[in-house]
């Protein structure tokens, strides 16, 4: 319904302005798919009439080899632990925090992530973030049943499904192996342990991910049985009336990330312009809107106070210190490990 009255108010301000409509989307954004859903930047659409333009990456790997390439935009949407890794590549440029409205509204455990300021610059807008966790149909597998090692159980051969990413896969399998302090330094014995998992699983998998609704309709078919995956995919199962919920035991296993928006050095659209995307997305409206439509928190912490009370209850949001406690955190991964996890991961895929 939300999508519905912020798509006729974008209609009736473009029919209203036709040149609000080119200036709306002359704003280009480098992101994940979903991401152009209108509800989290309806302040956006009011001032400029449009949407920005959006080109999509499945990856964080896949977005920075393209920037790297000279792909141009104006804003890309990184998680935290990419972020020094795109600073270092001299691809993005700082924010002024003074320019961003709800700056001083952001949760303070979200503020403080590495990642978002870097030797006193701001180089993320913290916008959403949330768990990577094991989704497992609850028709299929018992509560007291469901691990991270059940995904190499033979008997589950083509029901599994994990991301189309090196990172997302190693802190599985870091988990798993019980290296999740050392996720971002893992040593050479830890690193193999770490891809002798990932190859326990391999025959198991019916897909590797690059788009979570492939996953979610796979499980909601019951293609599939277990994926790991983002609260999203969680939601959608149960909100589509599948048996499926997300394994939430830290004893278990479960990962914990924060993503954001960053200004790319490529950028050519006038500066005012940008600060209205990044208002809009960061605003308390735009939270309530993910929270109450996404299931991700927001890092907007005015946005817990508007929204669903039932909601936040159910979803663990009441406590942000308990997401973040206990969990494998997405960090940067040291430059020389990504690039050994970049280079076994397709190994592994290719069977080897």
């Amino acid at each position: 319904m939300k999508l519905t009255t912020i798509g006729a108010l974008a209609l009736s301000t473009a029919l209203g302005a036709g040149t609000a409509l080119a200036d709306g989307a002359a704003l280009t954004v480098f992101d994940w798919s979903g991401y152009e859903d209108q509800g989290f930047f309806g302040a956006y659409m009011e001032k400029h009439g449009t949407a920005p333009t959006y080109t999509f990456f499945g990856s964080q790997e896949e977005a920075f080899t393209k920037l790297q390439s000279g792909f141009e935009a104006d804003l890309a949407h990184p998680c935290s632990d990419a972020v020094r890794k795109w600073v270092a590549a001299d691809l993005l440029q700082p924010l002024d925090s003074s320019k961003l409205n709800n700056w001083n509204a952001m949760l303070a455990e979200i503020k403080d992530v590495d990642g978002i300021v870097i030797d006193g610059n701001v180089y993320m807008m913290p916008f959403e973030w949330g768990n990577t966790g094991l989704i497992y149909r609850t028709d299929k597998i018992a509560d007291d049943q469901i691990s991270l090692q059940l995904l190499a159980d033979p008997a589950y051969q083509g029901k599994i499904s994990i991301p189309d990413a090196a990172s997302s896969a190693y802190a599985l399998a870091s988990l798993a192996t019980g290296n999740a302090a050392d996720y971002t330094k893992l040593n050479d014995e830890q690193f193999q342990q770490a891809s002798d998992y990932l190859r326990s699983i391999h025959p198991n998998i019916r897909f590797y991910w690059s788009d979570a609704g492939q996953m979610d309709q796979a499980m909601a078919s019951g293609e599939l049985e277990m994926g790991w995956a983002w609260n999203q995919s969680e939601l959608n199962l149960i909100w589509n009336e599948t048996p499926a919920k997300m394994m939430r035991d830290v004893d278990k296993g479960i990962a914990t990330w924060v993503c954001g928006y960053v200004h790319l050095k490529s950028s050519t659209t006038p500066v005012d312009q940008i600060y209205d995307h990044l208002n809009a997305l960061s605003d308390a409206a735009s939270g309530q809107y993910i929270i109450e439509n996404w299931g991700y928190p927001h890092a907007n912490a005015k946005a817990y106070e508007i929204s669903d009370q039932d909601l936040i209850t159910q979803y663990g949001f009441d406590d942000p210190k308990a997401f973040f406690e206990g969990s494998l955190f997405f960090d940067a991964v040291d430059p020389a490990l990504e690039a050994k996890m970049l280079k076994e991961f397709e190994r592994i895929k290719a069977g080897f």
